[in-house]
């Protein structure tokens, strides 16, 4: 234990010096008013101590995460557990009160948090963990937007077929100002041609560390994390997940959905994937999802991949509704033929164009077999849904 003057000490020191390193009990702290997330002044120098506080052993943080009502926004909340949990059912139910997040009434508002999901939290790093859960209604139904248990029993009627998804996430940086970041200011348009943003470096991009650390939270919390680039337009980037078996690549979307936005948090930064956030003139952003079955793997495959691709163009009309939050009405400002897009109103296969709904790549028919990977779902879509629909198809 630290005694009092030794603390009034350390904290004095915080203020009156420009860095400091205090050695007890074997630890080292390294407390700077410079911060790493680019807010100079003490306050941060103050929230590293105490987040570089020895722990006892039998306090594990678990921060249960879930949807919401918008079917996007994530919500989060801290419990302790007694010690680290060795597999999921170790990891308790929960609650909450979902009058508050839009899922219940006021009269009736006990959500129940279901664990889906455990995964290392690269904030307070292990023991401590990140909980994905899924939500039900106090008569235990799911939520609306739980759309994770329809897809959980879809994908376990082909799971012989070992179905494969590798997700694609674009997202938009926002200053406060609800400016994108790296645009000019205030209310400015970048001069430079939009091309030059795409796995861009230098003045063509802008938020490099902000992907940067959400790269590494994302390999500690143990997601598939599989890479990231800056994209198009100034101050989008994406990153991706998988490809890897059933539902883990959507459970990992929204880890590291919620990962960015906690990242985003201590740089004063907004994470938006609306998927036209900047209007006709600005590329769109997407979420595309790479799927294959073990029959697309093997030799021939590229005949089950042209049937799949066909069963997806002809119910093109119904599906394109799953693949946004609003039925198809976000999708419409996005899918315009434009800006490496396929129109909303049709459906075609391409080999390796990136115009087309659902791209086959020039590889995969050479060598006759692979997977395809379907454009069309929005930022903002819910993973859940889209491998739902498309799992489907094989059925």
């Amino acid at each position: 234990m630290y005694c009092f003057k030794t603390c009034a000490k350390v904290f004095r020191s915080i203020f009156l010096s420009k860095n400091l390193v205090y050695k007890n009990m074997k630890h080292v702290y390294y407390l700077s008013t410079s911060s790493i997330f680019g807010h100079p002044g003490s306050h941060d120098a103050y929230y590293n101590y105490f987040l570089n506080l020895p722990f006892p052993k039998n306090k594990i943080f678990a921060t249960y995460v879930w949807i919401d009502a918008s079917g996007i926004n994530l919500r989060s909340k801290d419990r302790i557990l007694d010690k680290e949990p060795c597999d999921l059912e170790m990891v308790p139910k929960w609650s909450y009160d979902g009058s508050s997040t839009g899922q219940s009434d006021l009269k009736d508002s006990d959500i129940t948090l279901l664990p889906v999901a455990v995964y290392r939290d690269p904030f307070r790093k292990s023991p401590h963990i990140i909980v994905l859960c899924e939500t039900y209604s106090s008569e235990g139904l799911p939520t609306p937007t739980n759309h994770r248990v329809s897809s959980a029993i879809t994908l376990s009627k082909i799971c012989d077929q070992e179905p494969w998804f590798g997700i694609e996430q674009e997202y938009t940086m926002f200053d406060r100002d609800h400016w994108p970041l790296g645009w000019p200011k205030p209310r400015g348009y970048p001069d430079q041609d939009s091309k030059n943003s795409y796995c861009g470096v230098g003045e063509h991009v802008a938020g490099r560390e902000i992907a940067e650390c959400h790269a590494r939270a994302c390999i500690y919390s143990g997601m598939d994390y599989d890479g990231s680039n800056a994209e198009v337009m100034n101050g989008s980037w994406e990153f991706q997940v998988g490809p890897t078996l059933g539902i883990k690549a959507a459970d990992d979307i929204w880890i590291g959905r919620y990962l960015l936005n906690r990242i985003a948090e201590h740089f004063d930064v907004i994470i938006s994937f609306h998927p036209k956030p900047m209007g006709d003139g600005h590329a769109g952003i997407g979420c595309h999802h790479n799927f294959s079955t073990k029959k697309m793997r093997a030799d021939q495959g590229v005949t089950e991949i042209k049937r799949i691709c066909k069963i997806l163009c002809d119910q093109h009309e119904k599906i394109i509704k799953s693949y946004d939050l609003k039925d198809g009405e976000d999708n419409k400002k996005r899918l315009v033929g434009k800006f490496e897009t396929s129109s909303y109103d049709s459906c075609r296969v391409g080999i390796s164009d990136r115009s087309a709904s659902i791209r086959i790549q020039k590889k995969v028919i050479s060598e006759g077999k692979g997977y395809f990977e379907d454009r069309r779902p929005a930022g903002n879509c819910d993973p859940y849904m889209v491998c739902g629909v498309i799992a489907k198809t094989c059925i």
